[in-house]
């Protein structure tokens, strides 16, 4: 496996917009496919944010991605930078992937002089985020979903 900047391999774009909108959506009902295309699209740049990371197999396939936003959503602006729509593909999940991907993020995030990195998750995945250094900052209600924020330091390079 092998992570790659987004903006390197547009072929993948639009399947992975498909994938966010039915994994996210319930957070923004009326979020279309099109729309979470061009946001991704619209990551055009590498060690920037916003950006997308993609995790790829070894014939280029891809197994998942992670993106740093500067917002995540409108009603917790309070906190920012984000890493956001975390995604592993069903048939890729349990191999280390995700670990692999928030890794690189935060990497990322601290090359680019970002202190505190946060994320939100439902109550059910908090303890792993928390076996990757991250901790409990705030829980929020967005639209029908308890969330909790949680937040990490970043430091190193990328």
């Amino acid at each position: 496996m092998r992570i790659e900047w987004l903006r390197d391999h547009p072929r993948h774009v639009d399947a992975l917009a498909a994938a966010h909108v039915e994994a996210f959506g319930r957070l923004l009902p009326d979020w279309t496919v099109a729309q979470a295309a061009a946001e991704l699209r619209s990551h055009s740049q590498a060690r920037a944010i916003p950006t997308t990371l993609l995790a790829l197999d070894d014939a280029g396939g891809w197994l998942g991605s992670v993106s740093l936003l500067q917002e995540d959503h409108q009603d917790i602006r309070q906190y920012s930078p984000w890493l956001a729509s975390l995604y592993v593909r069903p048939e890729a999940r349990g191999q280390g992937v995700g670990a692999a991907l928030v890794a690189r993020c935060v990497a990322e995030a601290g090359a680019l002089g970002v202190r505190q990195l946060y994320l939100y998750c439902t109550p059910a995945l908090v303890d792993w985020y928390r076996a990757r250094g991250w901790r409990e900052h705030a829980q929020v209600t967005l639209g029908p979903l308890h969330v909790q924020v949680m937040a990490t330091e970043c430091t190193g390079e990328a």
